[in-house]
């Protein structure tokens, strides 16, 4: 609205000015002078100016910097208020202009936003983070924070001149930017996203009903109902992951978000994604989709399509490759010929095998035992027999057993050493040959000890001063030396000097007591995993030898560059064979694939990819997988259980469930927790278990799954021998109880049973003839924790939980780090791992054998946990004395040739001979109860709770 100013007709005549008047409206100020129109757009810098004489004001508009126009005819008293309705005027100009030039800016970015929630309602479909984010990266710079222009909304000169439509817009807007410009953003999309969800479950209850034989639970219908460019889908043992992924597909078809040729399911197996693919097709029909497919396929089948198509030829896998038995015979094959045509490459391997087999831990730190001495220390056992306190000494002392060297460890010096201050002198080696004496110190390459070997330097003064003085000959190696492999040249030199001749042999037997090498089985094992591992991550030899290099201080780089220098001829020779054979092994075909995929060679037709088991993909399969998804609009839903990654050793990397996000950008994670298998009881010791590890995803595991009694028992044996029948009575009273009523039959009128074996050979404590004495109520098969995942019985029975065996405690070598990009440190990862899957495999019970003295880490852990207690096969708890210093075996009486005494049942490798007998232990007294009155339990007592008499 206009506001007009001018001369009164006295003003005019009096200061003869012509007739004009001055207006303020909301552009500009327009003087008017003798009909003539004269504009000054406004700004901050006023562009008319007022000037006071002696009683009269004279006006000037500056229309441009080279032009103005001065008028008179204001009185002075006026003049003051002409020039605040002026400055008035512009100042709320200037207010109205700056918001309005800053809404205008955001407006279009907040209807974007706004326009994207509307048409997820409309479309009743997922606001992806690709939507977030292409919203995010939008957003206008407007040079003004949210609360400022907050503030300069709510100035009354802003609002003035607008309606009420006009106002609420602006609220809403600055509302929508508030959460939209910080870290509220997240939740707000979050809130969206929940509201489409329940609307969707609602919407859509018919489908999840119908699509499996079981109506979906909330937590998989709501995996279902994510539609995110991006989502893990977090399971559990037995939680559903496949009706998961089936009705996924259904739902996608359902509200047709893709085409049913878009879709695609990836397995790790022939068998598995043949299950896929007719579980969708069954799905579908209960739909009513008859004659609707999607692909189903493995990895390896989808990476030999792409390759085929983007070049024309289709590769070929050898079966030598296909097969893990033909794999390892192959390298064999390469192995035994490389060392055929290298006397030099021969002595590496045997070299590697006998000497370094075991790395070495950091510098000072202490190594994983073999055995306890008499005072209760740990050792290590070495080739000869040998109890050596360090990794660093059984490396010497296994190198002087490959090459023959007559050698005697801590023998005792020859000269009485023995002071108030020293005991007798022991020095680490003594070579009678040649009377030399050999002292390994542990000592750096500055000559230092570790911070916390108090008094060691004093130490290895004394003894190099004793051997001065007495006139004994003394040679030494150090720690800085084997860490760098100057130690064979030192030695080699020292000891040849002197007269002894080395005598490499690979073939010298092991006496009685020694501590056998690695298995050449187990090394070239080993360097099929690193090859899997190495190709998978793309890393060459130059890569690797450079990461060894960036090792941290204290890692036995010499060792690492040795497996290197086996490994690079073994992997140019296996390509080599590929090459002959025109084909091609898995990673490389995962890797050329996804590389076609990425450089446009192959154009992915799948709008939503599926991956199952995700928690055993290898590097170069998450590869793939993000390749396939990496034009905009695509989906990929990943589902697994990292607490059952039990593959590294065929290629998998946890890490790339763990990493997911790393991998594959923002997106969404969800749990499956609740499982339709264990009952509570068990979900919560299995639980307990795995989550030690701190790298593995949290979870709290639910079930609804009625409970049949004790879900965890542990019988103990006093002899492996007694294993087999120990099983076959446990197999008996299960029998009975089924033909008693005691028990409840399964799923197909008997109950189930799985022998899971850590190893094929536990398979030897299976009753050859349970089949004639069982077969009518149970159903009883052996399998391999490794090959048990997947599949479930009413009742499993571990038999050999020992000492050794499960886990096994041949932990991962420290060099397969050096091809993955994370390694999990926790102790026996992937051997909990396991455990954990062989505990989950049961609908209602786990029963574990053990023998007396030789009990698994892992039942130990669970006794300690409160979740077992350990009986005989009578059923009486176990009273027993177990082992300070080994803690592996248990105290028994035993008769020497002093008489008797009290020691440790895992001599020789504990020396422990404690005197004083500790007091009875309160579960002494317990009642003796049967194994059949354990069964009987199940009927009677709560969960978990044994009967007393």
């Amino acid at each position: 609205m206009a506001i007009t100013w001018g001369p009164s007709t006295w003003g005019r005549r009096l200061t003869r000015s012509k007739a004009w008047t001055l207006q303020l409206d909301d552009e500009a100020i327009v003087l008017v002078v003798d009909g003539i129109e004269h504009r000054a757009p406004i700004s901050s810098d006023p562009p008319v100016s007022i000037q006071q004489g002696l009683f009269w004001a004279s006006v000037t508009l500056h229309p441009s910097q080279r032009q103005f126009i001065g008028v008179r005819g204001i009185p002075n008293k006026l003049a003051d208020r002409l020039q605040s309705a002026i400055d008035s005027h512009v100042r709320r100009k200037t207010k109205r202009d700056r918001f309005h030039q800053a809404y205008s800016q955001l407006r279009p970015w907040t209807r974007a936003a706004a326009a994207v929630v509307f048409e997820s309602r409309e479309k009743r479909t997922w606001i992806t983070h690709e939507q977030q984010d292409a919203i995010f990266r939008q957003r206008p710079n407007i040079g003004i924070n949210h609360e400022d222009l907050t503030a300069l909304f709510e100035d009354a000169d802003v609002q003035s001149g607008m309606d009420e439509d006009a106002l609420q817009e602006c609220r809403n807007g600055l509302g929508a930017w508030k959460v939209w410009q910080t870290h509220d953003a997240a939740s707000l999309w979050a809130t969206f996203n929940e509201e489409h969800t329940k609307r969707e479950l609602d919407a859509c209850k018919e489908l999840f009903d119908r699509v499996e034989k079981q109506p979906l639970s909330e937590e998989q219908a709501r995996a279902v109902i994510c539609f995110d460019n991006r989502v893990q889908v977090v399971a559990s043992a037995g939680s559903g992951k496949t009706s998961t992924m089936v009705a996924k597909a259904a739902y996608a078809l359902h509200r047709e978000f893709v085409s049913p040729d878009k879709i695609v399911m990836l397995a790790f197996n022939k068998s598995a994604a043949e299950e896929l693919k007719e579980r969708a097709v069954q799905s579908f029909q209960r739909l009513g989709l008859d004659g609707v497919e999607v692909d189903a396929k493995t990895f390896h089948a989808l990476g030999i399509q792409i390759i085929g198509e983007a070049t024309g030829k289709k590769p070929r896998v050898p079966s030598w490759v296909e097969n893990t038995g033909e794999s390892l015979k192959k390298l064999n094959e390469i192995i035994d010929k490389l060392k055929d045509q290298s006397p030099g490459y021969r002595t590496k391997w045997d070299m590697f095998r006998i000497v370094y087999g075991r790395d070495i831990p950091a510098f000072g730190a202490p190594s994983i035992p073999d055995a306890w001495d008499k005072t209760g220390k740990p050792v290590l056992r070495t080739l000869a027999g040998d109890l050596v306190k360090s990794q660093e000494e059984f490396i010497i002392a296994n190198w002087l057993f490959y090459n023959g060297v007559n050698y005697q460890y801590e023998r005792a010096y020859g000269f009485d050493t023995r002071d108030a201050k020293h005991s007798q002198y022991m020095p680490d080696f003594y070579y009678p040959d040649i009377d030399l004496y050999h002292e390994h110190f542990a000592l750096d390459e500055h000559g230092n000890a570790p911070p916390h070997f108090n008094g060691y330097l004093d130490g290895v003064a004394w003894k190099r001063q004793e051997h001065v003085l007495r006139g004994t000959s003394l040679i030494e190696t150090t720690s800085d030396q084997i860490w760098k492999g100057d130690h064979e040249r030192h030695l080699t030199k020292e000891l040849t000097d002197r007269g002894i001749a080395l005598d490499p042999d690979p073939d010298r037997p092991v006496p009685t007591g020694g501590q056998p090498p690695i298995e050449h089985g187990d090394l070239v094992g080993l360097i099929r995993s690193f090859i899997s591992h190495a190709k998978s991550n793309c890393l060459t030899a130059e890569a690797l030898l450079a990461k060894v290099e960036q090792e941290p201080k204290g890692s036995f780089k010499y060792r690492h560059r040795m497996f290197l220098e086996l490994v690079e001829p073994i992997r140019k020779a296996w390509d080599a064979a590929l090459s002959e054979a025109h084909g091609i092994d898995f990673e490389d075909m995962l890797n050329q694939a996804a590389e076609h995929v990425e450089l446009g060679r192959y154009k992915s037709p799948y709008e939503l990819v599926m991956a199952d088991e995700f928690q055993d993909a290898s590097m170069a399969r998450a590869r793939l997988c993000r390749a396939l998804v990496q034009e905009p609009g695509r989906h990929l839903c990943a589902v697994g259980d990292d607490w059952q990654s039990i593959n590294r050793f065929a290629g998998s990397d946890v890490s790339v469930m763990t990493g997911f996000k790393q991998w594959f950008g923002s997106g969404t994670e969800l749990r499956l927790q609740q499982t339709f298998r264990c009952p509570q009881q068990l979900c919560d010791l299995s639980s307990q278990f795995i989550s030690k590890n701190p790298a593995q995803i949290k979870k709290v595991v639910v079930s609804n799954t009625k409970p049949h009694g004790p879900v965890a028992q542990a019988f103990q044996v006093k002899d492996r021998n007694e294993l087999q029948s120990a099983v076959e009575g446990y197999l008996t009273t299960l029998h009975q109880s089924l033909g008693n009523g005691e028990i409840e039959p399964g799923r197909n009128g008997k109950v189930s049973v799985f022998v899971l074996g850590r190893y094929n050979a536990d398979e030897s404590y299976v009753p050859p003839d349970w089949k004639r004495r069982f077969g009518r109520r149970l159903e009883v098969k052996f399998t391999t924790a490794h090959s048990s995942k997947g599949s479930e019985a009413d009742y499993v029975i571990m038999p050999s939980l020992v000492h050794k065996g499960f886990p096994n405690t041949r932990i991962d070598d420290p060099v397969l780090g050096l091809a993955m990009p994370q390694s999990d440190n926790f102790p026996f990862a992937e051997e909990r791992r396991l455990f954990y899957v062989a505990l989950t495999r049961a609908r209602r019970a786990v029963a574990m054998f053990t023998v007396s003295g030789k009990n698994s880490s892992f039942l130990d852990e669970l006794v300690k946990d409160g979740f077992v207690t350990i009986t005989d096969t009578e059923g009486e708890p176990v009273v027993e004395e177990r082992c300070t210093v080994c803690k592996v075996g248990v105290i028994v009486e035993r008769t020497g040739p002093y008489g008797k005494f009290r020691g440790c049942t895992n001599y020789p490798n504990c020396h422990n001979k404690p005197r004083a007998r500790p007091a009875p232990s309160r579960t002494a007294s317990n009642a003796r109860l049967t194994l059949a009155q354990v069964l009987e339990a199940t009927r009677t007592s709560p969960p978990g709770i044994l009967p007393r008499s």
